[in-house]
């Protein structure tokens, strides 16, 4: 897998602000936030999209979740509701090929997806 500037935030080559930290993930900002709050939480496992993701590693996406549920109760918005996203491939809108969670938060967030 090449390395993904999800990488180099993580090896703290390139800033980032830094909301959450452990051994198994790291969560910060966006820098072009689609919501108030936009926080990406991001595993310090290797895994290109969710397609690559092998079933032993689902506790990956566990931890990210419940980061991010951790993360809304602490900053006092979970009751108002917030969303969470993962993007998988091109058609699907990922970017970075790094798999990652979107927290998203902070206003009425409506419906997603394209229109029909």
């Amino acid at each position: 897998m090449s390395e993904t500037i999800f990488h180099k935030i993580i090896k703290r080559e390139i800033p980032a602000d830094i909301v959450f930290e452990d051994e198994h993930l790291i969560a910060f900002r966006d820098i072009a936030p689609q919501a108030p709050v936009h926080v990406l939480f991001v595993p310090k496992t290797d895994v290109a999209t969710l397609n690559d993701l092998q079933p032993d590693q689902a506790a990956i996406v566990g931890r990210l979740a419940v980061a991010a549920a951790d993360y809304a109760k602490r900053e006092g918005f979970a009751e108002d509701g917030y969303r969470i996203v993962m993007n998988c491939n091109g058609h699907g809108g990922q970017t970075v090929f790094q798999i990652h969670l979107h927290l998203l938060a902070g206003a009425p967030l409506g419906r997603f997806g394209t229109s029909r």
